[in-house]
C-alpha cells in the first residue's frame, strides 16, 4: 500500500466519502488510489476556488467535511477566497494539496511555493506530511480537526513522494470527535440576570444557534423577558420559513444598523459577537452598537447553543412560547423586478425543504423580510465577502443537502468569479435553480463609494460597469451544458422558476434588473 492509498482508506474511514476535486501531476498516485478504492464520490471541479465552494456548500447541509483535492501551492492560492469564506462560516473541510516531491522541492522548480504559508491564513490546523508512512495517521488528525465543532479548515500538504513511497504504516482509524462545549454554569447566570434585571437586552444568535430548535428557545426566552432577537448579519445557514420565529438580521449598512441597534443597552451574545461593521467608514464606529453597549457571554461560536438556551431557559421560568403565524403565503408578483417583488415570488413558489444560496449581494438585503410566510428552508449566506461564493456553493449545496431543490439567488458580477460551477451541475445533474440578477453592473459597489465620501467620475464608473459587451447568460449557462432562459418581468420569472423546480437537473435564469 502506498501513501495515497494509505490517505483513502484514512479518509472513507474517518467518515470522509466525498472528495471535490481539481488535480495536477502531484496528485497523480491520489487519483489512482480514489480510482481503485470504491466509496469515494469525486466531483470534479474546473477551477479551485469552484472547489473549495463546494466543499463549503457541502458542510453547511451535510454536517460532515468533505475533501478537496489542490494542485501544489497555486491551486491552493486559486481556492483561498472560498476557504476564507468557508473559515467565516465555521464550515470544515479537509484540503489535501499536493506539493513538490521532498527531495525535489530543493531545486526550486516552478511550481515551488510556500504552500503552508498560504494554508495557515485561512485553516485552523495545518501539516506538510514528512513520509509515507506518517499519511494515515496525518489525515486522522486532520479530519478529527475539521470535524472539531462547529467545523473547522484543515489542510493536509503531501509532497509527491509520501503519496507514491510505500506506507508500512499503513491507514490510521478514525478519531474522536470532541463534543461541543457546554455553556459554563456562570455565563448562564450572567445572562439570566441581564435579562431578569435589565431594560433594551437584544439577544444576537449566530453560527450554531440558527438551527430551529435554537431559535425556538430563544424565542421563549425573548417571549418570556421583553428581550429583542436578531442573527448576525452574514450567517452560514438559517433554518427558516413557517413555523421559525420571523428573525431578521442585523442590517449590512452602517447607518442603518447603528439606527437598528441604538435602543439596546445590553446584547446577549449566543454563538456570535458584538456587531463589527464589514468596512471602516470616515467618522463612523468600527461596532455598530452603542459605546456603552455591554456584552454579556452565554455561548462562543463551538459552544451547544440548545444546551445553554434549554438551561437559561429554565434558570428565568420561561415558558414554551407560541411563534406567530406569518400570515398567508404571498402571491407571485408582477410586473418589473424589485426586491420586494422578487422575494415575494420565491415566497410563493418555492419547494417544501428548499435551500436557498444567497449571492444576491445589494439587491438581497430585504429579502428576509418578504420570505417568512415561504415554506420551511434553509438560507446560506456569503460570509466572508470574497464574492464568487453563490455558484459553487449551491453546488456543493446540492450533493450535501441529498436532491433537495437549491435555489441560487445570484448577483451577475459575482458569478463571472466562479461560474465553472454551473458545468459541474450539469455534469452531476444537480437539480440546482440559479436567478442571475443582470443589472450589468457592480451595484454594491456605487453604495461602497458613496459609504467613503468619494464622488465617482467616469473612469470610476466604468470599472463598475459590466456592460460593452453585455454578459449572456443564456448563452454563458447553455455552453455550460444548463438549460437557460431570460425575463425581464416578475411573472415571466415565476413562470421559470416553476419549469425549473419541475425538473431533474440545473437550470438559470437571467432575470434582468
Amino acid at each position: 500500500m502506498n501513501g495515497a492509498e494509505s490517505l483513502v482508506h484514512t479518509l472513507l474511514g474517518s467518515g470522509v466519502d466525498v472528495c471535490f476535486a481539481n488535480p495536477g501531476t502531484s496528485e497523480m498516485h491520489f487519483v489512482a488510489a480514489l480510482d481503485r478504492i470504491p466509496g469515494m464520490r469525486c466531483v470534479l471541479g474546473l477551477q479551485e476556488n469552484v472547489v473549495t465552494g463546494m466543499a463549503d456548500g457541502y458542510f453547511r447541509m451535510a454536517r460532515k467535511p468533505a475533501a478537496t483535492l489542490l494542485h501544489c501551492g497555486p491551486g491552493l492560492a486559486n481556492g483561498l477566497s472560498n476557504i476564507h469564506n468557508a473559515r467565516r462560516a465555521r464550515s470544515g473541510m479537509v484540503n489535501c494539496v499536493g506539493d513538490q516531491a521532498t527531495y525535489h522541492r530543493p531545486f526550486d522548480a516552478p511550481l515551488t511555493a510556500d504552500t503552508e504559508g498560504f494554508a495557515r491564513g485561512v485553516s485552523a490546523w495545518t501539516r506538510t506530511v514528512r513520509r509515507a508512512d506518517d499519511v494515515g495517521r496525518d489525515a486522522a488528525v486532520a479530519v478529527q480537526a475539521a470535524r472539531t465543532s462547529p467545523g473547522q479548515v484543515a489542510t493536509l500538504i503531501l509532497p509527491s513522494d509520501t503519496c507514491w513511497d510505500e506506507a508500512a504504516a499503513g491507514p490510521a482509524a478514525a478519531l474522536p470527535v470532541p463534543a461541543a462545549p457546554q455553556a459554563d454554569p456562570m455565563a448562564i447566570r450572567n445572562a439570566a440576570r441581564a435579562l431578569r434585571e435589565r431594560k433594551n437586552v437584544l439577544i444576537l444568535l449566530g453560527g450554531l444557534a440558527l438551527t430551529a430548535e435554537a431559535q425556538e428557545l430563544a424565542f421563549r426566552i425573548a417571549a418570556h423577558t421583553g428581550a429583542a432577537l436578531l442573527g448576525e448579519g452574514s450567517n452560514g445557514r438559517i433554518e427558516r420559513g413557517r413555523g421559525c420565529p420571523q428573525l431578521e438580521r442585523v442590517p449590512y449598512p452602517a447607518d442603518v444598523a447603528i439606527e437598528a441597534l441604538k435602543p439596546f443597552t445590553t446584547i446577549v451574545l449566543v454563538n456570535s459577537r458584538m456587531p463589527v461593521g464589514f468596512f471602516a467608514y470616515p467618522g463612523k464606529p468600527s461596532l455598530h452598537c452603542r459605546e456603552d453597549a455591554e456584552a454579556v457571554l452565554l455561548t462562543r461560536y463551538d459552544a451547544d447553543p440548545v444546551q445553554a438556551l434549554t438551561a437559561l431557559a429554565e434558570a428565568l421560568g420561561a415558558p414554551k412560547a407560541a411563534i406567530p403565524d406569518p400570515g398567508p403565503r404571498p402571491d407571485i408578483a408582477r410586473g418589473a423586478p424589485t426586491p420586494e417583488g422578487l422575494a415575494r415570488t420565491l415566497a410563493a413558489l418555492m419547494p417544501d425543504d428548499a435551500v436557498v444560496a444567497d449571492e444576491s449581494v445589494s439587491f438581497g438585503r430585504g429579502f428576509f423580510r418578504e420570505t417568512h410566510a415561504a415554506p420551511r428552508h434553509d438560507w446560506l449566506q456569503i460570509t466572508g465577502g470574497a464574492i464568487g461564493c453563490g455558484v459553487p456553493l449551491a453546488t456543493g449545496a446540492a450533493i450535501g443537502a441529498g436532491g433537495r431543490r437549491v435555489i441560487n439567488l445570484q448577483a451577475d458580477g459575482s458569478a463571472m468569479y466562479t461560474l465553472q460551477g454551473l458545468w459541474t451541475q450539469a455534469r452531476e445533474k444537480l437539480p440546482v435553480t440559479t436567478v442571475i440578477l443582470s443589472n450589468r453592473k457592480y451595484a454594491i459597489l456605487l453604495g461602497e463609494y458613496q459609504g467613503v465620501g468619494a464622488n465617482p467620475g467616469r473612469t470610476a464608473m466604468d470599472m463598475m460597469d459590466l456592460g460593452n459587451p453585455d454578459l449572456d447568460w443564456v448563452k454563458i449557462a447553455n455552453g455550460m451544458g444548463v438549460e437557460a432562459a431570460k425575463t425581464a418581468t416578475l411573472e415571466g420569472c415565476g413562470d421559470l422558476m416553476k419549469q425549473s423546480f419541475a425538473k431533474d437537473g440545473p437550470f438559470l435564469i437571467e432575470l434582468e434588473i
